[in-house]
This record gives C-alpha cells, structure tokens and sequence, in this order.
C-alpha cells in the first residue's frame, strides 16, 4: 500500500538498514573522494578507507548530491503514489545537500518540503524516524515536519576530538579556533549549536575530557526518557566504556546504540572522534 506523505533523507543521518527499511525512508546519499577515487557514502568498507588515508595524512573531500540526484527520488515517490514528499537534511551550515534539495524540489511532481533540520548523524537521524512515524500514522507533511521539529528541539549533540585540524582543513571551524586549540595542547569538546559546529569546553588530557564528555551527557539527559547513540571513528573500545558507564548512569535511558560514525562526517572530525547524540523523547 503506497503512502501518502514520502520521507527522504541523506546518508548523513546514519540510519540503521533496517529502520530505513522498515520505514521506508530514502536516502540520497553524499560522496567521499581519497585521491584519484570517488566512494559513495554507506557502500561497504567506506568508512575504513577513510579512517586509514586520514592517518596516513592523505587529502579527503566530500561532496553534495547533486539537484538531478533528489530530483530522481523525488520522481519515484511520486511514482510510487506519494502525494506530497517531506525531505530532512543536515544542516546548511555544515552542507551544500539542503540547497540542492531546493532546486530539485522546485520542478518535483507533488509538492516537497524540504527541510533544514539544524542538525546531523542520528541527531538528524532521529528527527527522520520522527517524521516517518508521523506520516505512517496518516499525517500530513505538515504534521510531519511539525513532529520532526519537535524531536530536533529535544535532541543534542557533543563531541570529543584528538585534534582539530581535520574540522579546520575541512572548513567545518574556524583557523583560529583550531590553531588556539593546538597552540594551548588541550583537548576540545565541541557541539552542535544552531547548525553549527562549535568548541564547548578546552580540556587538558583526552582521559578528563571524555570524563567531562560523559559528565555534559548526564547533565543534558537528567531525568527524562532519552535515546542515546555512541559514536566513534577507529575507536571502538573507548565508545564501547563509554556507553556502558552511561547505560549505569542514565535513569530515562530507553534505547542505547553504539556506531561508528559514517564517512563523510568521519572525514571532517578525524581518527579518535567521540560522539554523544542525546535525543528525548517527545
């Protein structure tokens, strides 16, 4: 049975295969290149390929769908008997994907409204399930947008990095923020702040800053129900200790994932990356 409002989405919002699957959302998905070679986001093996150049210092870009690429999916929802289509994506601050999302919705078959959310990963992802949710309900795109926007309000992201450098290069902080960071030796804790990355905290050791890290989580999560995700880039073990000290300590905890963050966002945070997504449930 088709449905009436389509959800769409970027690969930077890190869905599981199943809940894509299980809530039929569509994913455009953003590119990565390592030199001479092109890799689309989420294909297999993806993700190491750019943990490893990044290490070895090589050049890593990333890239925006392109308008043709949202206009071909917004075809096939139309096609598929989709009546108005909501599409969700990372934050403009941070991507050019939003924009080409525009341009393609402006010649789309049913009407689109796409929509910046401020935010990415699975602090997007969530935002996603909660508009899919909506619409599997029988809600309009209105009612679906509003229900995403609800979710966004109650959802937030922190990060610990071993070094800016990879933010600085990719554009994603400012030059002097990061040379402040390296010339003091500290090690920043940052987050998501009108769709922007900024630093939140300057600490000493990468030891009391993921402490720290776990402290802002408990903080943010107090009481309330909240869904967590872990994320890492080449650091399993320390994500796998940190979700299990916050499991302990969350007395609102409903669900807890641990991932390795995707490959576009790995390659502007480096090796090393830390990440809490803290979401409440509305």
């Amino acid at each position: 049975m088709s449905r009436h409002v389509a959800i769409v989405t970027d690969s930077t919002a890190y869905l599981p295969q199943e809940a894509l699957e299980r809530h039929r959302i569509t994913v455009v998905p953003l590119t990565v290149s390592v030199g001479d070679g092109v890799m689309t986001e989420g294909a297999d093996g993806v993700t190491g390929a750019v943990s490893r150049a990044l290490k070895d210092r090589q050049r890593v870009t990333t890239s925006r769908p392109g308008p043709e690429e949202f206009a071909a999916a917004y075809r096939e929802a139309a096609e598929a008997g989709a009546r108005e289509i909501v599409s969700l994506h990372l934050s403009s601050r941070l991507s050019g994907t939003h924009e080409a999302a525009v341009v393609a919705a402006a010649n789309a078959p049913v009407p689109v409204r796409v929509v910046d959310t401020g935010m990415v990963a699975m602090a997007l992802g969530f935002t996603v399930l909660a508009a899919a949710e909506t619409a599997e309900a029988g809600g309009s795109a209105d009612e679906a947008v509003a229900a995403a926007e609800r979710r966004a309000a109650g959802t937030s992201a922190f990060f610990y990095v071993d070094t800016l450098d990879h933010l600085r290069r990719g554009g994603r902080i400012g030059a002097a923020q990061a040379l402040l960071g390296s010339a003091l030796a500290v090690k920043p804790l940052l987050h998501l702040e009108d769709g922007r990355i900024q630093p939140l905290e300057k600490v000493r050791t990468a030891s009391r800053a993921i402490a720290r890290l776990e402290e802002i989580v408990v903080e943010r999560a107090a009481d309330a129900a909240v869904d967590v995700v872990v994320y890492h880039l080449a650091a399993p073990e320390r994500a796998g200790l940190l979700a299990e000290r916050l499991r302990g300590r969350l007395p609102g905890l409903k669900d807890l994932y641990v991932d390795e963050v995707g490959a576009v966002i790995g390659a502007h945070v480096g090796p090393g990356l830390l990440g809490v997504v803290v979401s409440a449930r509305p």
